[in-house]
């Protein structure tokens, strides 16, 4: 037991060292006074305003360069940069920029970047966009541009990510001024004479008004407003401040990826470490004072005359293994589901390990795209054994379905979101040749591996049960109501989601509202927990099934273990409401849509682990026991 504690309490240190270090993706750059330093832009994005009741008003990233916004191109044109599949998958569209900037130069001069004209249509267009708070985002040398903000429960400073497109805010709610102007602040480390490194990227954007041919940096008493009845004329400046400090490069990132109040996610870890020690605890009283019990009495070797008929889970005995209903389809999401199971958790390791730098754009989805497509040989072996052991003998189309069905499923539904981000006319759409790459990926690599995987598990056959089936199957008597299959799956769903759901508050926001989340540490922590709890709350409904003379127990416990998806999609709906304003169709159905796909991938984890856990302690519970 101090071992085990021991244990906890060095796993939990070590989630919070990984919060603050990674291992640096890419070595640092070295500037020379007077080199070129690249701003790189990125796609517009929707973000969170800075009231306490603002909420998410759009799920559409636009292209920088949209004809529609007018800002500046480069005089050689806009270039696109090369990108992970990750990043591309997340919605980053980079190209090059117009912006002029040098190391230690020009430090506080104006400097002008373009005139343009706004016509009235895209003068609407653009308002429009400020009024549902878009956020320009720039890189420069791998850092996000970023405003300084302060967190007022911990009074931290941090960079949130993005700046603001323009002001709709007090006294621009009904007429949102543009941000024309913008002052960038670099902060540069030093490490050896004459070497300078970007550690920093702070943008004060500002509107200014007034006489639109003359340059000018120098905040006016009028903002800029675009005319949605005329042509608007708009000049774009910018100013260069660099300030030199004291971080070095290994840890400019600890700015950025800012915790909003450590303390929930201690206590929300807490709070579920509790809830498994009541779980574990309960269960082992069950096990200790019920089957223990009933173990002895029914292995006594005297036997007196008078002995009882069997009664509860040992009357079921021969029907505990009979084949359930459609034992391919299950053994299919089985198989597929270990493959997720196994893919979260190595992309888990590699984030705790610190590989997963937020410098490489993209790289959790692409760690989670290649240990996908590789572990097809793990989804294929275990969906056959398992096909095997439920009496499958059609071993072809299992392998079949188990390497297609999923991907299948979840490429229409990317499909069909990605139809609504064309017609939306958001950059976020994932261009054609993506697409084929990662079907190429699906059914080039994964398919072949699951085909190896299942061959392997063909070869090992069946896993052996302990008792035999009879042929004849037995009636089943009237279950209680919180038995029956959806209403354990519900109640069973409470607890691995209650483990959860203050966790996944800041995933949503990470994945809907922009927020940077590397947290990884105390979401490993969560993820454990949230097997640990699945597995066990699976066996103790199992067990009461089994009680209950119900032995159909293979499709229940997957249910079972799954529960938690539908308190996720509530969660789902819940978050919605509370943090999301959509107007538009194409929002409300893109929104709809990943949480779809959420609450599948959910579903698919937790109850292969509940019906793999429940496989396991029923084949312990009947070879336990000596049957005549």
């Amino acid at each position: 037991m101090r071992r085990f504690a021991a244990n906890l309490v060095f796993v939990g240190l070590l989630s919070t060292c990984v919060d603050a270090f990674y291992l640096p993706g890419a070595a640092p750059r070295d500037y020379q006074a007077g080199e070129r330093v690249e701003l790189f832009v990125n796609a517009l994005t929707p973000m969170i305003g800075a009231a306490d009741n603002a909420k998410l008003k759009s799920m559409i990233n636009y292209d920088y360069y949209n004809p529609a916004f007018h800002f500046c191109t480069p005089d050689e044109g806009a270039e696109k940069q090369p990108e992970s599949l990750g990043s591309i998958l997340f919605g980053d569209r980079i190209f090059n920029s117009k912006y002029d900037i040098e190391m230690l130069r020009n430090n506080g001069t104006c400097q002008a970047l373009c005139s343009t004209n706004v016509p009235p249509e895209d003068a609407k267009f653009i308002n429009d966009r400020i009024k549902e708070d878009y956020a320009l985002n720039w890189l420069v040398d791998g850092l996000p541009a970023a405003e300084m903000k302060k967190d007022l429960k911990s009074g931290e400073v941090f960079f949130d990510m993005g700046f603001n497109l323009g002001d709709d805010e007090e006294e621009y709610v009904e007429r949102p001024a543009l941000n024309n102007n913008y002052d960038i602040y670099i902060r540069y480390h030093e490490p050896r004479p004459g070497v300078y490194r970007v550690v920093g990227v702070l943008v004060w954007p500002s509107s200014l008004g007034g006489n639109q041919d003359v340059t000018t940096c120098e905040t006016s008493s009028s903002a800029l407003f675009l005319n949605e009845r005329q042509e608007t004329q708009v000049r774009y400046t910018y100013r260069v401040f660099w300030t030199e400090s004291d971080t070095p490069w290994a840890t400019r990132w600890d700015n950025y990826l800012h915790i909003f109040d450590p303390r929930i996610h201690w206590f929300s870890l807490i709070n579920s470490l509790a809830i498994v020690v009541f779980l574990c605890i309960m269960v082992g009283m069950i096990i200790y004072r019920s089957i223990s019990r009933d173990i002895s009495r029914y292995n006594a070797i005297d036997l007196s005359e008078d002995v009882q008929e069997d009664f509860g889970w040992k009357l079921v005995h021969g029907e505990v293994f009979r084949a359930p209903q459609n034992p391919l389809i299950l053994s299919v999401i089985v198989g597929n589901g270990a493959q997720l199971c196994a893919m979260v958790g190595v992309t888990l390791l590699f984030a705790l390990l610190g590989f997963l730098s937020p410098s490489n754009r993209g790289a959790l989805a692409t760690v989670m795209m290649i240990c996908w497509t590789f572990f097809g040989s793990i989804g294929g072996y275990i969906s056959s054994r398992v096909y095997a052991s439920l009496g499958g003998t059609n071993q072809r189309k299992n392998t079949f379905l188990t390497a297609t069905m999923l991907p299948t499923v979840v490429f229409a539904i990317v499909f069909l979101l990605n139809f609504f981000l064309l017609v939306a006319g958001s950059s976020g759409a994932v261009p054609l040749g993506t697409m084929l790459f990662v079907v190429i990926l699906w059914f080039g690599i994964s398919a072949p591996l699951s085909s190896i995987g299942a061959y392997f598990g063909s070869k090992h056959g069946a896993v052996s049960h302990p008792v035999r089936v009879n042929p004849i199957p037995r009636q089943i008597p009237p279950a209680p109501k919180y038995l029956r299959p959806y209403w354990a799956a519900i109640l069973s769903g409470i607890l691995p989601f209650g483990a959860a759901f203050v966790e996944l508050y800041f995933v949503l926001s990470s994945l809907f509202a922009s927020r940077a989340y590397y947290a990884f540490g105390f979401l490993a922590l969560t993820a454990g927990v949230v097997s640990l709890t699945t597995a066990t709350v699976t066996i103790l409904f199992t067990y009461f099934q089994l009680c209950a003379e119900e032995y159909r127990w293979h499709w229940r416990a997957f249910l079972t273990g799954g529960g938690s998806a539908f308190w996720l999609l509530l969660y789902g709906l819940y978050y919605w409401l509370s943090r999301l304003s959509l107007d538009s169709l194409s929002s409300v159905v893109l929104y709809l849509g990943y949480l779809l796909l959420l609450v599948l991938l959910d579903f698919l984890i937790t109850g292969t682990i509940g019906f793999l856990a429940s496989y396991w302690a029923v084949r312990k519970l009947y070879s336990a026991i000596r049957i005549d």
